[in-house]
Parts: structure tokens; sequence; C-alpha cells
């Protein structure tokens, strides 16, 4: 559930590490223990302009969610000139919230102390998309189109064809930013985006034809929480509450999905009321499916962690090392908030 300014931004960084590599030694130092009026504080660092993707989060503050858990959480906005991994990997933010589940891996690879502790959204909502006249439903209809994708997205797309076995010689790329015009006007055969920001996405109508990322074998999270790895150690307690309180807004969001929105439009007046109205059916069918019914919120698959570090291994995106999965992610908080997190899909 994105604003068109936030998902402009947010594509363009989708994939991007930025400077954060250049931390040096003594990263990730400042805990999560900081008070406010006997309150930890939690400023959840964003790696986008205020928005839409928050549904769930300023549900719990309006509700009081986080209050009586003890958490003051702050929100602190994200754009294309902050390095949200940097910021929260040196200690002066707690908690981070990326677009993509690779920024973490590549961090990881580089010696970031940062983990993921949950995820956001189940499974990731980048899309091909295409039109009725000239179908791309499948993997092997990329094979002679032309694709229209950001230059952050292309590996993407390598990834797609290289889980599908297609050479990339078969597929023509065309750098375009993140209007939708090119697919209409026939200069590309398929344009990507995220499914969620369904404003956009409304000029391609009914001829639109989908074809999810996920489906294509190359499964990556979106929307993924992250800490440094000494907060994780030392303040699970406090990340569990966060998490808790977090899922319960999510859950209300589920609920009363319509009342979810006039908080948000209430924290965050330059969203569009029928607009996120409109894209939180869609974003909550990522918050919770199958899995968040079993595993409850939040909850993630170390394999499907490992499925994507092996991917990107394969196509030589780790310039120093390949990180294993016990540096990326983490089940303890997860686990320390158990059924307290909504199972419900």
């Amino acid at each position: 559930m994105e604003n068109k300014t936030k998902n402009s931004i947010t594509r363009r960084s989708a994939l991007a590490l930025g400077g954060a590599a250049a931390l040096g030694a003594g990263t990730g130092l400042v805990s999560v223990g900081a008070q406010a009026q006997g309150k930890a504080i939690v400023n959840l660092q964003l790696g986008w302009l205020l928005s839409g993707n928050q549904l769930g989060e300023v549900a719990a503050k309006y509700m009081g969610y986080y209050d009586a858990e003890g958490i003051d959480m702050r929100f602190q906005a994200g754009g294309p000139n902050i390095d949200g991994v940097a910021i929260v990997a040196a200690g002066r933010f707690e908690v981070g919230q990326v677009s993509s589940s690779p920024s973490l891996m590549l961090a990881a690879s580089q010696d970031i102390p940062i983990k993921c502790f949950a995820v956001g959204a189940q499974q990731h909502p980048y899309t091909f998309f295409s039109l009725k006249k000239n179908p791309v439903a499948k993997p092997a209809d990329l094979v002679g189109k032309k694709v229209g994708i950001q230059a952050t997205g292309v590996i993407l797309l390598r990834a797609l064809l290289a889980k599908n076995n297609i050479p990339e010689s078969s597929v023509q790329i065309v750098t375009i930013g993140a209007d939708m015009a090119p697919l209409l006007t026939g200069q590309v055969d398929v344009v990507t985006g995220w499914l969620t920001n369904t404003t956009a996405l409304k000029v391609l109508g009914d001829q639109r034809v989908d074809l999810r990322l996920w489906d294509t074998g190359v499964r990556l999270y979106a929307l993924p929480y992250y800490a440094t790895a000494r907060n994780i150690q030392t303040k699970t307690d406090t990340l569990a509450r966060f998490v808790r309180a977090t899922g319960k807004g999510w859950e209300y969001a589920y609920a009363n999905p319509t009342q979810a929105v006039d908080f948000l439009i209430k924290e965050f007046p330059n969203l569009n009321r029928a607009d996120e109205i409109e894209a939180a059916d869609v974003m909550l069918k990522y918050a919770f499916n199958e899995n968040t019914k079993t595993n409850g919120w939040g909850a993630m698959d170390p394999q499907v962690w490992k499925d994507q570090i092996d991917l990107y291994a394969q196509l030589g995106q780790f310039s120093k090392r390949v990180p294993s999965v016990d540096e990326v992610m983490t089940m303890e908080v997860l686990a320390a908030t158990g059924t307290a997190r909504p199972r419900i899909g």
C-alpha cells in the first residue's frame, strides 16, 4: 500500500544498500532501552516517506496497543537521501523496515550487524504487468519481450530468468521510471511494480495481466523489520513487546480497515483516503495469509531466506562474501511472542 511518491522512492531503493557498508566498528551499541516517561522508546526507521505501509502500526498507536506494552513508538521517515540501514546499524534508531528482503542480505554480506526479526508482507508483491492483447502470464512468455523496468529492479528480472532457466539475452530490458505509460503506448510489452500500488495500476484497467515475482519461484519478503544483532540479543523483551503491539494493530486493521485508514489519514494527512481504503484491501492480503493463520502475524521461514541467499549468490550479488541464514535473520523475537501474534489468514 503505497502512494505515488512512496512508490517511486521504494522502487528506486528497493535493493540498494547505500552507504551502510562504510560503517566501522562499534555500530549498534545504542540499545532499545531508552526511556520516555517510563516507556521504552522504539523509533521505527522507514525506508520510504510516511505512507500507508504503516496501516497496522498507526492502528496500534491510536488503539493504545503500544502504550499497553510500555512502548513509546515513533515513526521516522525515510527518503531518497536517507540510508535507513546505516542509521539503525549505527544505533541512532532502534528498529528499521525496508521494502525488500535482499537489502538485509546484502547488508549482512558486508558485515553490517543487523538482522530481520519479523516480516510485514508474507509474499513480495513485486509484479510484472502486461496487457491481454500481448499477455505475459508465465515466465516463458517473457521470451522476446521488451521489459520496462527501473534500474534497481533489473536484478529481480535476472533472478526470475535464472530461476526459470531463461537466457537473459532472450529479453530486452528498457530502463523506465515508475510510470505505467510505456506499456499503454506500446513502448514496452511489460512494466513492473507492486500490486499494492492500486492507485498507479488503475490506468491499466481490466486489460491488466499479472505475473507475480513470487509465483515465478523467486520468493522474497517485503517490508521486513530489522534491528541490530546486539539489540536482538540484549533487548529481546522490548522488541517482543513491539511485535505484539504491532501485530495487534494489523489485526485491528484486518477487522476494521476503514477505521484503520481513518487513523492513517489522521497520522499522515498527505494521504488520500479513498486511495488508501482501496489499497488496504490488497495490503492486508499480504500481511495475512495461510502462513499467518498457522504461525501468526510477522512469521517467516528460514528456508525462504536460504533460497533467496542461494539465488543471489548464483547471480554474483555478494561482492564480499555469502552470508549465512543466521546472519540475516533470527526467529528469537517471533519465538518470544508465540501465540500473542494474531493467527488469521
